[in-house]
């Protein structure tokens, strides 16, 4: 494949954060380690099944790993949740023009 026909790296991640309770998962892990059990509550009692994929595809991706205590962030995984800081606050000043 020509480098010109490479597939941007913006929207390889996109389409990795638009996956279904990626960002979810991303987003309860941003301030410390999970266990599976305690993370698939935080999900609001996401499917054993569909925890354990996306899991692994984060892990894949190296935004997440296992740990000691359970499953965290990865630098990289780190890095991004930093980056989204502004993008959060964004979604609380839409969110509350809306009212």
């Amino acid at each position: 494949m020509s480098e010109s026909a490479k597939r941007p790296a913006l929207a390889d991640l996109i389409d990795l954060l638009g996956t279904k309770w990626v960002m979810r998962i991303l987003w309860e892990l941003r301030e410390n380690a999970l266990t599976f059990r305690a993370l698939q509550a935080a999900c609001g009692g996401l499917s054993p099944s569909v925890l354990n994929h996306r899991l692994k595809l984060l892990e894949t991706s190296r935004l997440v790993e296992r740990q000691q205590s359970g499953y965290g962030l990865t630098d990289q995984g780190q890095s991004l949740m930093e980056v989204q800081k502004p993008l959060a606050q964004w979604a609380q000043r839409w969110q509350r023009s809306l009212t």
